[in-house]
């Protein structure tokens, strides 16, 4: 963990030790009004101090989230206020910025440890610029810290900020304390256990651990012995009575993961336990009454199975009362480098290292890549770039020797979303439908916020608000 945890409503605050004389507006609190964020003006805090001793006892006694160190500077080197900056706050990204240094001495300090290394001349077409990419540097290590160490602590492992997360979040915490039934759909890796263990911790059954059965991982002449336990002599091997999975879970929570794999005959003695709460084991004719709350996870598309004839359908609507779905990493934005600082962080912490810090370039990489394996492959490539990086303190591209991404398999064909029928239809009426009922669609689930649905469907403000007016236009015309 890092240095001075950043509590959830801290302000950036950056100190800037520059000697130069005629320092930019007056010392203490100052703004930088061309660092912009969302078309806001930023709120990040920059304090001006002149003395190199100064500074440093106000980097040990204060909060700072970054120190940006001009040179030259009396009494110190580049190297060795680096030293002491990192000896007082461990963690905390320093820059140095000295137009003077060589091109060896921007690498040393650079394996030693340093953010980054700047020599150009800080003028005003530059500063924000540079200070931007520091600052946003120092918001995601404090967005990380405050996602994964807030006040809710089902949520700690569930770190993201994108849209498709927060939705993720909201009805965790709408449906936590409730007992109905869950379904989280999602990809491979992308952390539906964690979402279930999440909604248990965020429950009234806390207290008990949560139950855990993966469906496709037991042998089908085993699954239902596992579910519901047996007694002595029910079959060959059953030398003793045995506790199911759901006695297990009585009060606490069952999470039937995969249950897409589930055999069809045992999918209807699921459903008369979720619509009784009651069963019977394996050679007994006893009746067990339980208080279980299910929460079931499929990769697959359930209800392409029910078509199939492969899921049943009573079934699929039982365990669907409230369906969470969880997005691929590759869309979900900026949480690929939130979950990146969040992953060296935990890796670090279990190896009893220093924390490791990630450069610039490394974060670019990682979030131009698509993660087929979603955040499970992305924590495992952390784990690797920690132990290859070695003493090194900044870990770079070559730390992440990641496959090539590859097509990404569709789970199933696609299906067209109309049929043309025999007699023909109007081409531009029906795609313009279409489009009108995606945007629709999109400003529901976000609550009539323009600014987020142009985010969930990757458009421009400007280009949802305009097809938004053209298609309203157009809708009568398509009635008639």
């Amino acid at each position: 963990m890092a240095a001075h945890p950043i509590p959830a409503t801290h302000r950036i605050r950056l100190l800037w030790l520059l000697p130069e004389a005629g320092l930019p507006g007056s010392q203490g609190d100052a703004r930088i009004p061309s660092i912009e964020e969302g078309g806001r003006e930023a709120r990040e805090a920059v304090e001006f101090v002149a003395d190199s001793v100064e500074a440093t006892s106000r980097f040990r006694m204060g909060r700072y989230d970054a120190l940006l160190a001009s040179f030259p500077c009396q009494g110190w080197t580049p190297d060795e206020l680096l030293e002491e900056a990192q000896r007082v706050a461990p963690g905390v990204p320093v820059v140095i910025h000295d137009p003077t240094l060589t091109d060896d001495a921007v690498a040393r300090l650079l394996r030693m440890g340093a953010f980054d290394v700047w020599r150009e001349s800080m003028d005003a077409r530059v500063a924000p610029e540079r200070l931007e990419a520091l600052l946003e540097h120092a918001r995601l290590r404090e967005t990380a810290w405050r996602l994964s160490e807030g006040a809710e602590p089902w949520r700690r492992s569930l770190v993201g900020d994108s849209p498709a997360v927060r939705r993720v979040l909201d009805t965790i915490r709408l449906i936590g304390n409730r007992r109905c039934t869950v379904l989280i759909h999602g990809e491979t890796g992308t952390g539906k256990e964690m979402v279930a263990r999440a909604i248990h911790l965020a429950s009234g059954r806390a207290a008990l651990p949560m139950v855990a059965v993966n469906c496709s991982a037991l042998p089908e002449n085993l699954i239902e012995a596992e579910l519901f336990g047996h007694v002595k002599g029910a079959f060959t091997g059953a030398v003793q009575n045995r506790l199911g999975r759901f006695e297990q879970a009585h009060k606490s929570t069952l999470f039937l993961d995969e249950i897409g794999d589930m055999p069809m005959e045992l999918q209807a003695k699921l459903l008369r336990v979720l619509q009784d709460r009651e069963f019977q084991r394996l050679g007994s004719s006893e009746t067990i009454k339980v208080d279980v709350r299910v929460v079931a996870a499929s990769n697959a598309d359930l209800q392409e199975k029910v078509r199939q004839g492969e899921f049943r359908e009573d079934l699929y609507y039982r365990i669907n009362v409230v369906p969470i779905q969880m997005p691929a990493l590759r869309e979900r934005g900026k949480d690929v480098q939130l979950l990146a600082h969040y992953f060296i962080e935990k890796v670090c912490r279990q190896e009893d290292l220093p924390v490791k810090r990630i450069a610039p370039e490394t974060l670019d990489r990682l979030s131009r890549y698509s993660w087929p394996g979603n955040v499970r492959q992305l924590e495992n490539a952390v784990e690797m770039a920690v132990a290859l990086s070695g003493a090194r303190e900044v870990l770079v591209p070559g730390d992440f020797p990641l496959p090539p991404a590859g097509p990404r398999p569709m789970a199933q064909p696609a299906r067209p979303y109309v049929f043309v029928p025999d007699e023909g239809l109007d081409f531009e009426a029906t795609v313009g439908r279409i489009e009108l009922g995606i945007l629709e669609q999109a400003l529901r689930k976000t609550n009539g916020n323009k600014k987020l649905a142009a985010e969930l469907l990757r458009l421009k403000r400007t280009t949802l608000t305009a097809k938004l007016k053209s298609l309203e236009q157009q809708a009568p015309q398509w009635a008639c």
